[in-house]
Order: structure tokens, then sequence, then C-alpha cells
């Protein structure tokens, strides 16, 4: 009886020290700011922006969407990593962000497998080969021969150098031993498509996101997807497996991540708030019909692509002696 009423009086002493304490918030108890490292109106500043507004809702808080672009997305990342890890600041990031820039750079102002973390890849965009419609180029056979028969070889343009677009142009060079092709890099997407629809450069490879407005208008000409199967949206074109390219797989992958050392119960509670935002029949209807394939996986299956990726593609970047520096 003495043991009981002794962890009684203990208990009764310790009521008062944890009524006390405060109660842990829940995650998200503040606005959110999401850093998109490319110019408002692009694939992933659509992305981020869609997804954005269902999140808001579901979160109860206000999620800020900011532009950083510059530096090769370096400037939004390094922005990221040096961020409070505390859930409240995330990043928008491709593959040139978590998988190319290591690989193409010598030195990077962050490095992303030590200072960002993974939530989730948000959303993939397949490659598309197109053409030029008045180039004579109406197959991937057809730019096969050019590029081997034209003593000058064969100018391709990309949205940028070391974007997902340069770097599966490369992909395809090197699958096909087509050495002669010269790559024109331009800023962005747009005025690349636009020299390509006026004759300027007679390939490229485009999302769906970027170059739909293009393709469906006629300016260029789709010849062949980069992807394991065709795309709902060109069910006519045929991806390069079928064509009896099964290596030429490409996409922008873009992933939303924060920095290394945001806590796993953080890091947890945001990732299904975003799948959920993601899932949102709405959203999910409007990433598609722009060209987005949405995913909302687990941070441990996001990271397990990311290795992935890294190994396939710094292996290419090497073999072709790729560097931005």
């Amino acid at each position: 009886m003495k043991i009981f009423k002794t962890l009684a009086v203990a208990a009764l002493a310790a009521a008062p020290l944890l009524a006390a304490m405060p109660a842990q918030a829940a995650y998200p108890e503040q606005s959110i700011r999401w850093l998109v490292p490319y110019p408002a109106g692009g694939g992933s500043d659509f992305l981020a922006r869609t997804i954005g507004n269902a999140l808001g809702p579901i979160t109860g808080q206000s999620i800020v969407i900011e532009n950083k672009p510059g530096g090769n997305t370096s400037i939004a990342a390094s922005e990221t990593a040096r961020a409070k890890p505390d859930g409240y600041t995330v990043l928008s990031a491709d593959n040139g962000t978590l998988v190319f820039n290591p690989a193409l750079y010598s030195k990077l102002s962050y490095d992303p497998a030590k200072d960002l973390a993974p939530v989730t890849l948000l959303g993939r965009f397949p490659m598309i080969l197109v053409a030029d419609p008045n180039s004579g180029l109406n197959s991937v056979d057809d730019v096969i021969q050019r590029a081997r028969s034209d003593g000058n070889g064969l100018n391709f343009a990309s949205a940028g150098a070391g974007s997902p677009h340069h770097l599966a142009m490369e992909l395809f060079k090197y699958e096909l031993k087509l050495d002669t092709m010269t790559h024109i890099p331009y800023k962005g997407a747009a005025p690349s498509l636009t020299d390509v629809a006026g004759g300027q450069v007679p390939v490229m490879m485009v999302d769906l996101a970027a170059g739909a407005g293009f393709i469906h208008g006629g300016k260029v000409k789709p010849l062949a997807v980069a992807h394991t199967e065709r795309l709902p949206q060109l069910p006519d074109v045929p991806t390069f497996a079928e064509l009896g390219y099964p290596s030429i797989v490409a996409a922008a992958h873009v992933g939303m991540v924060v920095p290394s050392a945001t806590p796993k119960e953080v890091i947890d509670a945001l990732n299904a708030k975003v799948v959920e935002a993601l899932n949102e029949p709405k959203t999910h209807a409007t990433l598609v019909e722009f060209g987005v394939q949405p995913v909302g996986n687990s941070p441990a299956e996001y990271a397990e692509m990311l290795k992935a990726e890294t190994e396939r593609w710094h292996a290419l970047i090497k073999e072709r002696g790729i560097t931005l520096d």
C-alpha cells in the first residue's frame, strides 16, 4: 500500500509540470514558401502553382510561390539548402538541379546529396523529338540519315545547356553514334522552339508542356516520344522503343525537396499533404491536360529514383565529356 501511495503522490506532483508543457504544434502552422528555380510561366512554375492552389486549403496555410531563376537552378537550390530546416521552405527541383549539375560543374554552391532531402516526385515531363516540318525530316530514320550523310553535320536546339532537353539529345546522339550533331543552346524552350519552327535549327527534344502549342499548331512535327509508352495526348506518335531504340528514355523529373536537416516527421507530414493535393481530381486532370504525368511517391521512393538516375546520367555525361565550367 505504501508503494501505491508513493506513486500516487509522485503522479500528482508531476501533473502541474505536464500541464505546463506546450503541446507540439501540428505541421504546418504558418505559410509555406515554395521556391521555383525558373521564371514564371514555364512548366515547373505551372506545376508548383497548380499543386499549390490545392495544397493551400489542405494545409489551411498560404502557399507562397517565389520564382528564383538563375545559375542553372543553383541560386534557388543554394537558398533552400541554407534555409531553416523546418518544412516552411521547399524547392521545386528537376533532374538538372539534383542529377545533372553535380556532373556538369566541377564546383557547385550546394550539394544535392548532402544539403537537400527528397519529399516527393511531383511529375514527369517526357521528352519528344520534334523537327521543323519544312526540313524534310519526317521520321527518326530521316534524322539519323541526315546526321550521318550531311558533311556539315546536323544542329539541334535545346532549352539550355545542361537542361533535360539537352541531355535527352545527348542520349540520342550517344545511342545512335551521331557525333556530327552539334548543340545550339537557347535561354528557354520557347525561343528554341521558335527557331526550330522557323527553320533556323532542324530538330530538338522538348516536353509536351512546353511544346504543345507548337505541336498541335503544326509549327513543329513530333517524330518520337522518349518514354516507355505513347503519350495519350499524342497517340499517333511512336515511342523510340517501338522504333527499335529502347534505351532512349528521357524526361524532366520535377520533385519537391527541403533542407536536409528537416525532421523526418515534418517531411512525412509534408509528403502526405502534397500527395493529397496532387491526387485531387481537378489538380490531377489539369496537370495531365498540360502535359505532365503526375506521380506523388514517398520520400524513400523518390530518393531511390534519384540514385538510379544519377548513376545513369553521370555515366553518360562522363562518357560524352560534357562540362559547363
